[in-house]
């Protein structure tokens, strides 16, 4: 059975003096992307794991975790996805096993030593690189998010259907700022980004 694994942590959580402020918002959006708190782990301190539902959602749902994450100032996130067989279903996420977690965690690994803040592995060398690439032309833009892009961002993914002017209303601007907010993300390019990762992913199932 092929499943999707998020690893990550969070960067400079220890410069944050109020921990709870970072590690609610991490709690919600892990809940948010699996209500089912069996398959999300924190762990460290500062560093958490991430069964998904749908093994295509990964690109998406690291850009949803640092979106979140980059709502607080000062704070960022590095993110390990890792997509292959579950081999074995403990009785939480941090004891299941399987190729999907062990290339996540490797991943995490590698990421820390490269100072880079997201990446994906699977069994496919090539949709690595060519994946890996992507995401290292869309960490330019996503790792500059200022707290109102994280913001529209995160916004948008929670509210796909609605339109920019009751995406204002939620947060109290004015339809052209929300498409002012979502250029300065690249929001459409992370979604074009997103359409190409879902394509490349069915290839491996």
């Amino acid at each position: 059975m092929k499943t999707c694994i998020i690893t990550g942590d969070i960067i400079k959580s220890r410069s944050q003096l109020d921990i709870a402020s970072w590690l609610t918002t991490l709690k919600q959006a892990l809940s948010y992307l699996n209500a089912n708190d069996e398959y999300w782990d924190i762990y460290r301190g500062d560093s958490f794991q991430i069964e998904l539902k749908d093994v295509f959602s990964g690109f998406m749902a690291a850009v949803y975790i640092k979106a979140c994450i980059k709502t607080i100032h000062g704070l960022d996130v590095r993110l390990a996805i890792g997509l292959g067989d579950k081999s074995y279903k403990g009785d939480s996420v941090s004891e299941s096993s399987g190729a999907a977690y062990i290339y996540s965690g490797e991943t995490l690994e590698t990421l820390k030593k490269e100072k880079q803040n997201l990446r994906i592995k699977t069994s496919n060398q090539q949709i690595n690189k060519e994946l890996n690439l992507y995401f290292s032309l869309a960490l330019i833009a996503m790792d500059r998010w200022t707290v109102n892009s994280a913001e529209i961002v995160k916004l948008y993914i929670e509210q796909p259907n609605a339109l920019q002017s009751e995406l204002g209303k939620i947060i109290g601007i004015n339809q052209n700022a929300v498409s002012t907010r979502q250029k300065r993300a690249y929001l459409e390019e992370i979604l074009e980004l997103d359409s190409l990762y879902r394509t490349k992913i069915e290839t491996l199932l």
